[in-house]
């Protein structure tokens, strides 16, 4: 187990609660493994009728994502620590998907990253006004990976192409209104919404139950902000290319495109190019878990990448937020240079066998 959350059957529910404030809840290896060993163990449990994956009462945030400092550190050395921390992570975030019951998350705060992946692929959603998502990756060289290869590309239009190779951030009912979250919860109800939870009784049909309960608590979702910009985004993101997607942009001449284009030219121009072939890979992917093994692929390799060493210098170590990337533009990432990513690991391949 570990001291970073608390995990505990309460009433029909196995309850999951992110206990790490100082580092807003980011993940590390010992969470995915404890989180992934309860998963497992309930999914079989006849008393555990739904999950219940939560942050720790009157502390900031969901969850920031994973431990990028370690990730960097391990990747300038051997990145077998790094390595390790995705192939427990994504075997988490597999476990989650395949969850045979409901699985309801309060995503009350910053959710990015790993905090995407520990409450995406489950089953009812919950955004509150303070709910911050965001799958940022490209500006620190790294990808929008724990399943983001998944979601994103089945979420409406070219929503998730937009936010994979931008890291816009989705705010409070913005988040449901994208699909990224099923219902929207003012925060100050979340309180109401646990007693209720603590006080009803799931062994009948814990999905109905908990739909009835979030329809008598939850407020309607207005359309998202970004619909005024909907036919630019599914337009100029359409593309395969990222160099097409740029051009669209520049084209299109309005200052919301213009805004996007400079944003994705602050991005690192490699990881751009992988973060696009993975969502078009990640569309066409028979099942979950065969792009959770290209995911690991990426992210055996792109931990030790000079882009995301030099991303997380910039943003997280330096922060002087002026990375230098290599190659600096879009069309002078090759080929290769992006194939390397995806190629099969042979015998370190990702593998889901408890």
């Amino acid at each position: 187990m570990s001291e970073d959350v608390f995990i505990r059957q309460e009433g029909s529910a196995g309850r999951i609660t992110l206990t790490r404030p100082s580092a807003l809840h980011a993940l590390n290896t010992p969470m995915c493994a404890a989180i992934l060993s309860a998963v497992r163990a309930w999914a079989e449990d006849p008393a555990i009728h739904y999950l219940w994956i939560d942050h720790q009462e009157g502390t900031r945030g969901f969850c920031a994502g994973g431990d990028i400092r370690m990730l960097a550190e391990s990747g300038a050395g051997d990145a077998a620590e790094a390595r390790d921390f995705f192939r427990t992570e994504y075997r988490m975030n597999a476990a989650l998907e395949d969850f045979p019951k409901p699985i309801l998350s309060i995503i009350d705060g910053v959710t990015m990253g790993g905090g995407v992946g520990l409450s995406v692929h489950g089953s009812h959603r919950i955004a509150t006004e303070r709910t911050v998502f965001a799958m940022p990756e490209t500006g620190i060289g790294l990808f929008p990976d724990v399943g983001g290869g998944w979601f994103l590309p089945r979420l409406a239009g070219e929503l998730g192409t937009w936010l994979a190779l931008t890291g816009a951030r989705l705010k409070g009912a913005d988040v449901a209104a994208a699909r990224v979250a099923t219902h929207f919860l003012p925060s100050e109800l979340v309180p109401a919404l646990a007693r209720q939870l603590r006080d009803a009784d799931f062994a009948d049909g814990a999905a109905e139950l908990l739909n009835e309960i979030l329809r008598r608590l939850t407020h309607t979702v207005p359309a998202g902000s970004f619909e005024a910009h909907r036919q630019t985004i599914d337009r100029c993101f359409s593309f395969d290319t990222a160099e097409a997607i740029l051009a669209a942009l520049d084209a299109d001449g309005s200052d919301w495109a213009r805004t996007e284009a400079a944003t994705l030219r602050a991005k690192s121009p490699e990881t751009v190019k992988v973060a696009l072939r993975q969502l078009r890979l990640g569309s066409e992917a028979a099942t979950f878990e065969d792009n959770m093994r290209m995911e690991f692929r990426i992210g055996w390799r792109k931990v030790q990448s000079r882009d995301f060493l030099e991303g997380v210098r910039a943003v997280i170590i330096d922060k002087d937020n002026v990375p230098v990337w290599s190659p600096a533009r879009l069309e002078d990432v090759t080929e290769a240079d992006i194939a390397k990513y995806f190629a099969p690991l042979g015998d370190d391949e990702l593998s889901f066998a408890p």
